[in-house]
């Protein structure tokens, strides 16, 4: 099978395309042709070795997968790695049931950035019904996913982040209420404007560095600024006297927690299954790539000039 193997890290000139052995099912496994493999901005961060989880090499990057069983079922699966291929051992009791009315775009497209986005609301933040909800890369996999599904559980304004007019039309169309530039010298002030002078109940927060911190100075008491990503990659600190005198909450996101509690998991990958069938929720396709095209896939991620999720197809 070809795959798309990283041996050592680096730029983008790692990702080398190869020629593997077919995988051979272990004990509970299933083997899937993958039909369409999920690119994440946390997979540039793997490229180099500094995500979360440390990688080991050689490595096949790749976290969610869409395809097909030997006998003929469709799947989708959330993978600790080794998507970027034409085949892949999964754990069968990972492996979930793709509805009839979703495509294999879709369903690649909506586990991952999907389940983040249904987590960073409804576990994470706890939004309420009229709050404030401030979404940061509101183009991207998770932020237009984010977008449409806090309006949904009745937030009372949505306030979309995003570095150009394009994206910024983007989320306002998908039901943001209003859109501020991400690039902004001055983002607090910005944001506030946007929420009609006052605080906000909410922050979705992925970039690190100074969009962290003046997300965080606009924050109501009682709000909370849950952080998923370091985009930036410029982690910051957090003083306790400050989240005091304030009466605010920051709240860390990592989705091998949400894995970890299968009766969570469960829950929302059948309601995001189930919004995506019935077209209530729009899932945004930013542009699909065959392995030769990886590299430029993933400079483009990490330049911010994608939007939506963009879609690995090993056919090509």
């Amino acid at each position: 099978m070809r795959a798309v193997q990283i041996k050592e890290f680096g730029g983008p000139e790692v990702l080398e395309v190869v020629e593997l052995p077919d995988p051979e099912p272990g004990p509970g496994e299933t083997i899937v042709e993958v039909a369409r493999a999920g690119m994440n901005f946390a997979d540039t961060h793997q490229r180099h070795n500094q995500y979360l989880a440390k990688a080991e090499l050689p490595l096949i990057p790749g976290a969610e997968i869409a395809g097909r069983t030997a006998d003929g079922r469709r799947v989708a699966a959330i993978l600790p790695n080794g998507g970027y291929a034409e085949k892949v051992a999964v754990p069968s009791e990972a492996l979930v049931e793709v509805p009839g009315r979703v495509s294999d775009e879709q369903a690649a497209a909506v586990l991952l950035q999907g389940l983040t986005a249904w987590a960073l609301l409804r576990i994470s933040a706890r939004v309420e019904p009229g709050e404030s909800v401030v979404v940061q890369a509101a183009a991207g996999g998770t932020g237009t996913l984010a977008v449409q599904l806090a309006k949904s559980y009745g937030a009372g304004r949505v306030i979309a982040l995003a570095s150009s007019e394009e994206k910024r039309d983007l989320a306002i169309r998908l039901g943001a209420d209003a859109a501020v530039d991400s690039r902004s010298d001055d983002l607090a002030g910005a944001i506030t404007e946007a929420n009609a002078g006052e605080q906000v109940d909410v922050v979705l927060e992925m970039s690190g560095g100074r969009a962290f911190d003046e997300c965080l100075s606009v924050l109501a008491p009682f709000g909370r600024l849950v952080t998923f990503g370091i985009a930036s990659r410029e982690p910051n600190q957090v003083m306790s006297q400050k989240l005091m005198r304030t009466s605010r909450a920051v709240v860390g996101f990592w989705i091998v927690h949400l894995l970890q509690r299968p009766d969570r998991l469960a829950e929302g990958i059948a309601e995001l299954l189930e919004a995506v069938a019935s077209g209530k929720l729009e899932v945004v396709i930013g542009g699909t790539y065959g392995f030769a095209d990886v590299a430029e896939a993933q400079i483009a991620l990490a330049e911010r000039a994608t939007h939506g999720k963009l879609l690995l197809d090993p056919s090509q």
